[in-house]
């Protein structure tokens, strides 16, 4: 079944690969209105009133990556439907409860800008972050200091994580490149400080998850997450772009490397619930997709690779090709799960035997797409096999 596949969909390169990744995304999720998705690949009566703002504003995010590789379109014109629709699903408001999701909704916006130059979608990005400041904004107390932070959600504003503040510190950071606003700057400084101080490991560079769920002041240092990492690696390379300072690029590279020695052992991202024995799409699906996109922008950095070339750079020089190899080599293990039926397994090693969450299923897709994007730079498209 698999070589018939191949017989009959002959793909050779990471972009091709990728451009079927899009089209299973819409042939296995997409809706009655065009741009809309379900959010599983067999429709279930609850997926009706299911609508997961956060997951479709990285469909947003996914299908530019698509018109950016291509050129086509097609993409973008989807991108711009399934924004319309999470505001239309959304009772015609951008904003919600959650302060991380309203960030990834705002990331989705400045990328629809910049690909289309249209104003509006510059104005919403403004305004959800305006929003997250004015009702999310917390100070946090440290031993020494106080730390501006964001909480998690408007119930529990004294409950900060990476997902809220990596996500808010990338969007301040790309607010501040657009505009010019120093506002926007500080909260880029200000997010990264609190990643850095708060829940990162000195030693390691490992990101806990978050603090004070509980209303105890524990450190979710258990809650091992992916993306966490991933935005905190994005968070380091926009302060590369405001200061130009090589030590962000360095820590976001030994950040890589832990992450994919922690969570990657055998070659794949395959299990980062708590509880190991649960797997199965919900909001972890989509978790690891996080940390390939901004891991292969990353790998991608001219500077970064340049320094790896440079003898003077000691070990930190072996972490670009480490995390490129990972890259290729784990989404290549992915594609030959995937290439059949176009529908990803939360375990990459495996083929999808059941209904997918469309969490799952995005992960795959910004993998395949960020792996496009890294061959295009290291020029390596050709050897996609």
């Amino acid at each position: 079944m698999r070589d018939a596949a191949r017989a009959e969909h002959p793909v050779t390169t990471s972009a091709e690969r990728a451009d079927r990744a899009q089209h299973g995304l819409t042939q296995h999720f997409g809706g009655v209105r065009a741009g809309s998705l379900r959010s599983h690949s067999r429709p279930r009566l609850g997926d009706l009133a299911a609508f997961n703002y956060w997951w479709l504003a990285h469909a947003v995010e996914v299908r530019v990556d698509a018109f950016e590789r291509s050129g086509c379109p097609r993409w973008l014109t989807l991108a711009q439907k399934t924004y319309a629709g999470i505001r239309r699903r959304n009772g015609n408001s951008l904003f919600n409860d959650y302060f991380d999701d309203m960030s990834w909704l705002a990331l989705a916006a400045l990328r629809l800008f910049d690909a289309t130059h249209e104003s509006r979608y510059l104005a919403d990005a403004e305004s959800l972050w305006r929003h997250i400041v004015r009702t999310g904004y917390y100070e946090l107390a440290t031993e020494t200091d106080s730390l501006p932070a964001i909480g998690w959600r408007r119930q529990q504003p004294a409950y900060t994580n990476a997902p809220t503040n990596g996500s808010f510190g990338i969007l301040s950071a790309r607010l501040f490149e657009r505009t010019g606003r120093t506002a926007y700057s500080a909260f880029a400084d200000s997010s990264l400080g609190y990643l850095e101080t708060v829940l990162r490991d000195p030693g390691t560079g490992f990101l806990a998850d978050g603090i004070n769920r509980t209303g105890d002041g524990t450190i979710d240092r258990d809650w091992r997450f992916s993306y966490s990492q991933g935005l905190y690696i994005g968070a380091q390379l926009e302060a590369f772009g405001r200061d130009r300072d090589g030590q962000h690029l360095t820590e976001a590279l030994r950040t890589a490397r832990t992450t994919i020695e922690t969570l990657a052992p055998e070659g794949v991202i395959a299990g980062e619930n708590v509880d190991d024995s649960r797997r199965g799409g919900a909001d972890i699906g989509l978790f690891k997709g996080v940390f390939y996109r901004y891991a292969a922008d990353l790998a991608a950095h001219p500077i970064a690779r340049a320094e790896a070339d440079s003898a003077s750079r000691g070990n930190s020089a072996q972490d670009v090709p480490f995390l490129t190899a990972f890259l290729v080599d784990s989404t290549d293990v992915l594609w030959q799960t995937f290439e059949p039926s176009l529908l990803s397994a939360d375990d990459w090693r495996r083929f999808a035997t059941r209904t997918v969450a469309l969490s799952t299923e995005l992960s795959a897709v910004l993998a395949l797409e960020a792996r496009a994007r890294l061959d295009a730079v290291t020029g390596a498209a050709e050897a996609a096999s």
